[in-house]
């Protein structure tokens, strides 16, 4: 496991804003082309007092003023063949995560180029047109949902790739939000 530097992010006022806008600079520093990333978002004074050991190792072992109350932990690498709503569908969390986020990368087209997709494509056929298409433009969108319903994106262009053109906001990924949501649903 290892978790993106505690304190190196920009500065938001909600703790899931800113466990969104840290794992997007950790992934920004990795590069491009990467995998999809899954991170357990954890209590940081709960981790602190229940797993010091873990919390020494991720460098939250420092006394002083509370930078994030929200820790993302990232979890072992996914597995590169299987569909990620398929994937998702598999993780049940523990009690002491709080919340999950996911950093992946996808092409996607602006909403002008979005009436001339053809009909009848399977999913392999529309990402080939996609793929294709001059205006397709890469972004890497980094979803986070608590359990308690509330939920945070920020998604990154490759042409504009710095923290500065970063956008941020609650319902910008829906799809992804609900996938993640799904993942602390409890069955009775």
């Amino acid at each position: 496991m290892s978790n993106a530097t505690p304190g190196t992010g920009p500065l938001a006022a909600h703790p899931l804003t800113r466990a969104v806008l840290e794992i997007d600079e950790y992934a920004a520093g990795l590069g491009w082309d990467q995998p999809a990333r899954l991170f357990a978002l954890v209590d940081t004074a709960r981790l602190r007092t229940e797993e010091p050991s873990l919390a020494a190792q991720l460098g939250l072992d420092e006394d002083g003023e509370e930078i994030a109350s929200l820790t993302p932990i990232e979890q072992d690498e996914m597995p590169s063949g299987a569909p990620l709503d398929e994937f998702l569908a598999t993780i049940a969390w523990p009690d002491a995560v709080t919340g999950c986020a996911l950093t992946v990368e996808r092409q996607m087209l602006p909403p002008s180029a979005e009436g001339a997709v053809p009909e009848g494509l399977d999913d392999a056929a529309l990402a080939k047109w996609v793929a294709d298409h001059p205006d397709r433009q890469e972004v890497r969108m980094t979803v986070a949902v608590l359990r308690d319903g509330a939920r945070e994106s920020a998604l990154r262009l490759r042409e504009k790739d710095s923290a500065t053109e970063v956008v941020t906001g609650a319902g910008l990924v829906p799809g992804l939000a609900d996938a993640l949501a799904a993942t602390f649903a409890t069955t009775d």
